[in-house]
């Protein structure tokens, strides 16, 4: 008896089984097709590139992303945010068209109007991140993703003054305060300061105001820093180290885009000093008119190398 009630158990058990297995063979897949994001899409997506230059890896350089302190794609056109002085109302605040771009699959062509073609490889690292990567030199640059009207330009501005002292081929003193003691530094009346590497970086001139640039005699020589003030995040320190001679110490504050205060603490004299000769970084050759032209010609014949 107790045997018959076991094989019983056993039957119902394996018919059971092979109802539930049936169930599962007549039932159909269902797949969901999602949509196919383009390269392009990608990179339209934020109207800002920021360029985190710290986080750059490699050994090489790309010349157009080095210096560049923001990158757009629009619509098949380069632009780049080169100079502090302007950032923000260059271009609208995506800065200089600079070259145009043609993105597919996983790589971007930048043809740059002076540095020439880059073939890019590009990463999605996450929502507003994204790697350019370029084989040859084998270095890869970091760009994250803003919206123009979410984008901080005057902390890149401020975050950058070194660059800013550079964009100018020469700054003049145009105001000495009347208060403060009398110093060496009253005679100086042309400050210029060059890029980091350059050896010496800063010159200064006692020459008379109002001379041409080209004119200027610069009587000394040495090196500049800036640094933060701790809780004043507009205003800066500066040190002017000169050779064979003692250090003179600022602080430093930013009027406009062409004219700085400069505080003397150790005689408590304020002077003012206006940009004469605006460098415009990375700008294009002479002969925009002619890169314009060429662009239908070129972009033509990167997509026909791609065939």
């Amino acid at each position: 008896m107790k045997t018959l009630k076991l094989l019983s158990v056993i039957l119902m058990g394996s018919m059971l089984l092979t109802s539930c297995v049936a169930e599962v063979i007549i039932e159909e897949d269902v797949y969901i097709e999602e949509p196919i994001v383009t390269l392009d899409e990608i990179l339209n997506t934020y109207e800002i590139w920021y360029v985190d230059i710290e986080r750059t890896k490699g050994n090489g350089e790309i010349p157009f992303l080095q210096k560049a302190f923001t990158v757009s794609f629009k619509n098949g056109t380069f632009y780049a945010n080169n100079n502090l002085v302007g950032m923000g109302s260059n271009g609208n605040g995506f800065g200089l068209d600079v070259g145009y771009y043609d993105a597919y699959r996983s790589e971007v062509d930048v043809n740059h109007d002076i540095d020439g073609v880059y073939r890019l490889g590009v990463t999605q690292l996450s929502s507003n991140q994204i790697e350019l990567y370029d084989g040859v030199t084998n270095t890869s640059y970091y760009l994250i993703g803003y919206q123009r009207n979410t984008f901080d330009y005057d902390k890149v501005f401020y975050d950058n003054i070194h660059y800013f002292l550079q964009e100018y081929e020469t700054w003049e003193k145009v105001y000495t305060s009347e208060y403060g003691v009398l110093n060496e530094f009253d005679n100086e009346n042309y400050l210029k300061f060059l890029y980091y590497g350059s050896g010496d970086n800063f010159k200064s001139s006692e020459d008379a105001n109002g001379i041409p640039i080209d004119d200027i005699f610069y009587d000394y020589i040495g090196h500049y820093e800036v640094y933060d003030i701790a809780d004043n995040f507009y205003r800066k320190t500066l040190t002017l180290d000169y050779s064979f001679l003692d250090n003179e110490f600022f602080e430093l504050s930013v009027i406009n885009d062409s004219e700085i205060e400069l505080f003397h603490p150790r005689s408590g004299t304020v002077y003012q000093f206006k940009g004469r000769g605006h460098l415009l970084f990375k700008s294009s050759k002479n002969g925009k008119k002619v890169q314009n032209e060429t662009k239908r010609i070129k972009k033509a014949d990167l997509k026909l190398r791609k065939l």
